[in-house]
């Protein structure tokens, strides 16, 4: 196959061992082997491949192609049994800007495979930014959050990826690259009236939009992020009719990215902190409502166990910060340290920001916020700089890093690591969460996005133990049961991949799993694109023997930049 491939290839082929192996994870708690690894060098590359696939299906019958960027994915994604196609190599450069698009945006278009740190350096060189940027956006690259439709931080006030796209170039099942754009009532005619492959996918997915209009606009969930299954409900609107909507967050399932066009929005320059310490969750959902009246850039929250691991391993925050750095944090932590002394550990942290026009707007806004949710009687701490801030974002984002090192015979198990609810259904839905939990006895830590009710709970788990495949097979029926009965998603952010497309029954009717069917066997017809994802695959993915027959072996969890 190798061989084959060469003869039309300009990038590297490479099918090794040493290769195979490293392409076998992303950041899931599964391993499947690729056959090889291929990194074109540009969009011919991307078409000539997925055109050889095609047409060589009914000979290598588990023929397939699965589009990878830094490998960051929880869900296994990125992780498949034949092709994988990695962007970062090559196909990871700036095409245009960015440039004015309008009065209060700018665009810029590059290739998938840019990480998002470079990208980003790009943006604020203009004082703009990518506001739905990810956690991980110190290793993540554009392609992964186009392919998972990706949230993060900011995205309370300003949306998910999909929110920021306005034109794709994707290669199809057919091997030829279309742009794709929003398209009104005249242009949409001409695209469903041509007599080829994307006509085709256009006249199809329209008619099934209109056929089944009442069946996908009840099959929503009424979260404020969602991205289990295909994202039907956005392609047609009265602003016209968008492809990007549904190509968005499908995993490379449908096509394969080789362009993207974002629109960035202007970096606010100032912005200030307040952290809430809450002590009885009852008022959790009343709260979350008052802070969302005063619009903040961010509502996000970690819980008892993760504040317990920054005291347990604080020398560990130490070591990063140098000997005056050391100082400082220190010094900084003084009122929480007199806090817990006094009251004991919170339940919940939550962290909410703001940016003004300047430091003190910014900062009169965390005053108004104080003022108006202290008769909830938490302890209020408004931040007085950057670097005080940053120590609470530093618990937020690295205290699981620390416990993973600190307890070397287990690694982390991202399978209920996504889920969303809404905000007034916390305080009954994080308790009953817990109880399910606490009944496995497994060490884990909640953090995520209190103002969308969207945690991830990531446990740490022995993989050398027998009964791993069944707690994790069994507590993912009890976790996303209780999401659906609080009328929540399986997944808000990190998509189903390999790990959650077997539950997507739990949230959808019968007719709905049949309409994501429809979807992919419309753009994918000989199912090439990345199988076993959003749709069952039994040989290559989107079952639970499946993933009971596909976790890890070892105890790290490697990338490939």
């Amino acid at each position: 196959m190798k061989s084959e491939i060469k003869k039309f290839f300009r990038g590297e082929v490479e099918d090794d061992e040493a290769t195979r192996e490293k392409y076998s994870r992303d950041a899931s708690l599964l391993e499947v082997k690729p056959a090889l690894v291929a990194y074109p060098f540009d969009s011919e590359d991307v078409k000539n491949l997925v055109k050889w696939v095609g047409e060589n299906k009914e000979k290598y019958p588990g023929l397939a192609i699965t589009p990878r960027c830094a490998g960051t994915d929880m869900s296994g994604g990125a992780i498949g049994e034949s092709i994988i196609l990695d962007f970062t190599r090559h196909m990871n450069r700036l095409i245009g800007g960015p440039l004015p698009h309008d009065e209060n945006s700018w665009s810029i278009t590059v290739e998938p495979g840019m990480l998002y740190r470079d990208f980003e350096q790009l943006t604020l060189a203009k004082g703009y930014i990518l506001p739905c940027y990810t956690a991980s956006k110190s290793i993540n690259a554009v392609g992964g959050m186009f392919g998972n439709n990706s949230a993060g931080e900011r995205t309370l006030k300003y949306g998910k990826t999909e929110d920021y796209i306005l034109e794709t170039k994707i290669v199809f099942a057919d091997g030829s690259e279309h742009v794709v754009r929003p398209l009104s009532e005249v242009p949409l005619k001409q695209k469903i009236s041509q007599v080829d492959f994307e006509g085709n996918v256009y006249r199809k997915v329209f008619d099934l939009v209109k056929n089944n209009e009442e069946e996908i606009k009840h099959a929503k969930p009424q979260v404020h992020k969602n991205s289990a299954g295909y994202y039907i409900w956005n392609v047609l609107s009265p602003q016209g009719f968008d492809l990007n909507k549904l190509l968005v967050g499908s995993q490379g399932t449908l096509g394969i990215a080789t362009e993207l066009t974002f629109k960035l929005l202007p970096n606010p320059k100032y912005s200030k902190l307040v952290s809430i310490f809450i002590d009885d969750l009852e008022s959790l959902g009343r709260l979350v409502n008052e802070i969302l009246e005063l619009n903040p850039e961010t509502l996000e929250a970690y819980d008892d166990k993760t504040m317990r691991l920054a005291v347990k391993f604080f020398p560990d925050f130490l070591k990063k910060k140098g000997l005056r750095g050391m100082f400082k944090l220190v010094r900084s932590f003084l009122p929480e340290f007199k806090m817990l002394i006094r009251g004991g550990m919170p339940k919940l942290v939550i962290l909410v920001e703001f940016s003004g026009v300047d430091e003190k707007d910014a900062h009169n806004k965390c005053h108004d916020l104080a003022e108006k949710i202290k008769h909830f009687g938490f302890n209020i701490h408004i931040t007085e700089s950057e670097a005080e801030s940053e120590k609470y974002w530093d618990i937020r984002r690295e205290s699981f890093a620390l416990l993973r090192k600190h307890v070397r015979t287990m690694r982390t198990a991202p399978f209920i690591d996504d889920i969303i609810v809404r905000p007034e259904f916390l305080p009954k839905f994080l308790p009953e969460l817990n109880a399910i939990l606490k009944n496995y006895k497994l060490i884990y830590t909640i953090a995520g996005h209190a103002g969308d009710g969207n945690f991830h709970i990531i446990p740490l788990m022995d993989f050398r133990r027998r009964d791993v495949a069944k707690i994790i097979l069994e507590l993912s029926d009890l976790v996303y049961d209780l999401v659906v009965r609080y009328h929540g998603s399986i997944t808000a952010e990190h998509n189903d991949g390999i790990i959650r497309t077997p539950y997507l029954h739990k949230m959808y009717t019968s007719r709905m799993i049949e309409i994501f069917k429809e979807i992919k066997y419309i753009f994918d017809p000989k199912n090439i694109l990345n199988p076993g994802k959003k749709v069952p695959t039994a040989d290559m993915g989107g079952t639970k023997d499946y993933i009971a027959s596909h976790l890890v072996k070892e105890h790290d969890m490697r990338h490939t930049v």
